[in-house]
C-alpha cells in the first residue's frame, strides 16, 4: 500500500507540472510557458508509513504542487486531536501507539502546536464563509461523539447539514456542536445558515427530531419537510414483532417505490389495514398520520425522489467521520472534535467538486433550475 500510494501521488505532481506548464516532457510547442527543471526530495507522514517523495520543479520556480496540503489537511487534525489528549491526561502510551500506527512515527509538540494556529484559522474560514441566498435541497442529520466534560465523558451531538444548489451539486453548508439535539441547537443551526447568507429553501430531508423541525418552520417557514423514508421504516420495524418484520420491510418498500403520490397513498392505507388486523392498532394509526411526512418527496422531479426520501447520503458521510473518530475515542473538548469533524467534511467537499448529485431541469418551487 505505501509504495502503490508512493507511486500515485508521484505521479499526481508529475501531471500538476505538466498542466502547469501546458507541455509534456520534451514536448515543443508555442503553448508551453517554461521548462522543467529536476527535484527535489520531501517525505509525507501518513497512515501506511512515510513516502519518500520527489517534488519536480520549473525553471521559474513558480509551481506549487497542492498534493501535500489536499492529502494531509485531515491528517492533521487527527495529529492536532491526538496533542490535546497528551495535554487533558490521557496515558502517553496510548497516544503514542496510534500515532505510530496512523502515521508510522512520532511528532514533536512544536509541529503539533504550529498545526492548531493554522488549522484552526482554516476551519473556522470555512464554517463562516458566507452561502448562496437559495438552495433547492438540504439534507439534516447528526451523529454522537464522546467529549470529556468537567471530568466526565459525555455525548456531544454533531450536527451537519449538506445542500444542493440549483445546479445540482452539493456541498457541505456547515458542522456545529451541542450537548443534545433539539429545538435550541437547531434553532442555532438555521440562524447561523440565515446569518451567513442563506435566505430560502425549498425541501428539506431528515429524521423526525421535533425539535429540528420547530427550528425549521421559525427560520424558513416556506421550506417543505421530508421525513427520511428508512429512518421511517426502521421505526415501525422497531415496534412489530421479530416474525412480522420482514412481511412490514416488503409493504413499505412497495409504498416508496410506487409511481405516483396515489399509488403511493393507497398502498399506504393497505400497510395500516395489514397492521390492524395483526394487533397493532396503535402502529398503524401512526403510519397514516405519517403520510403526508413520508410521501412528500412525491412533489419533487421524478429523476430526483430516490435521492430526496432519505437522508442515506448524509449517512454515508457520518460513516467516514466515525471510521475518523474512532481512533481518537474520546475527546478532550468540543474544539478538538470540531477540527477533526471539519477537517474530515473539508475533504469530502473536495471529492465532491465537479460531480453533479443530481440533474436540474424544469421548475421546483416556482424557481427555473
Amino acid at each position: 500500500m505505501r509504495r502503490l500510494l508512493q507511486t500515485l501521488l508521484q505521479r499526481i505532481m508529475e501531471e500538476e507540472l505538466t498542466q502547469h506548464l501546458n507541455a509534456q516532457p520534451y514536448e515543443r510547442s508555442p503553448e508551453r510557458c517554461g521548462w522543467r527543471n529536476g527535484h527535489y526530495p520531501r517525505t509525507l507522514k501518513t497512515r501506511v508509513g512515510t513516502l519518500q517523495l520527489l517534488v519536480p520543479r520549473d525553471r521559474n520556480g513558480q509551481f506549487r504542487t497542492e498534493v501535500f496540503e489536499r492529502y494531509s489537511r485531515s491528517e492533521k487534525a487527527l495529529l492536532a486531536t491526538l496533542q490535546q489528549m497528551v495535554i487533558k491526561g490521557v496515558s502517553t502510551w496510548k497516544v503514542r501507539r496510534v500515532v505510530e500506527e496512523l502515521c508510522g512515527d512520532a511528532v514533536s509538540k512544536s509541529f503539533v502546536s504550529s498545526v492548531f494556529k493554522a488549522l484552526d484559522e482554516e476551519v473556522e474560514a470555512w464554517r463562516s464563509r458566507p452561502l448562496k441566498e437559495y438552495y433547492p435541497y438540504l439534507i439534516c442529520d447528526a451523529m454522537y461523539e464522546k467529549v470529556r466534560r468537567g471530568g466526565r465523558v459525555e455525548g456531544e451531538a454533531v450536527m451537519v447539514v449538506v445542500g444542493v444548489d440549483e445546479e445540482g451539486y452539493r456541498g457541505v453548508l456547515g458542522v456545529w456542536c451541542g450537548v443534545a439535539e433539539n429545538g435550541v441547537t437547531w434553532g442555532e443551526v438555521f440562524e447561523d445558515l440565515r446569518r451567513r447568507g442563506l435566505r430560502e429553501v425549498g425541501f428539506v430531508v431528515s429524521d423526525a427530531s421535533e425539535g429540528l423541525r420547530d427550528a425549521l418552520r421559525r427560520s424558513y417557514p416556506g421550506a417543505e419537510w421530508q421525513r427520511c423514508s428508512v429512518h421511517f421504516m426502521r421505526n415501525v420495524l422497531g415496534r412489530v414483532r421479530a416474525g412480522d418484520a420482514s412481511e412490514v420491510r416488503r409493504l413499505l418498500k412497495d409504498v416508496f417505490g410506487a409511481p405516483d403520490r396515489e399509488e403511493a397513498e393507497r398502498r399506504l392505507v393497505k400497510v395500516a389495514e395489514w397492521l390492524r388486523g395483526r394487533g397493532y392498532e396503535k402502529v398503524a394509526e401512526d403510519v397514516e398520520e405519517a403520510a403526508d411526512e413520508v410521501l412528500a418527496f412525491y412533489g419533487l422531479p421524478e429523476a430526483h425522489r430516490r435521492k430526496m426520501r432519505t437522508t442515506n447520503m448524509l449517512e454515508r458521510v457520518f460513516c467516514e467521520l466515525r471510521r475518523r473518530t474512532r481512533v481518537v475515542r474520546v475527546f478532550p473538548d468540543e474544539g478538538a472534535l470540531i477540527r477533526l469533524v471539519s477537517c474530515v467534511l473539508m475533504e469530502l467537499e473536495m471529492e465532491w467538486e465537479g460531480r453533479r448529485y443530481v440533474s436540474m431541469e424544469g421548475k421546483v418551487y416556482g424557481r427555473c433550475l
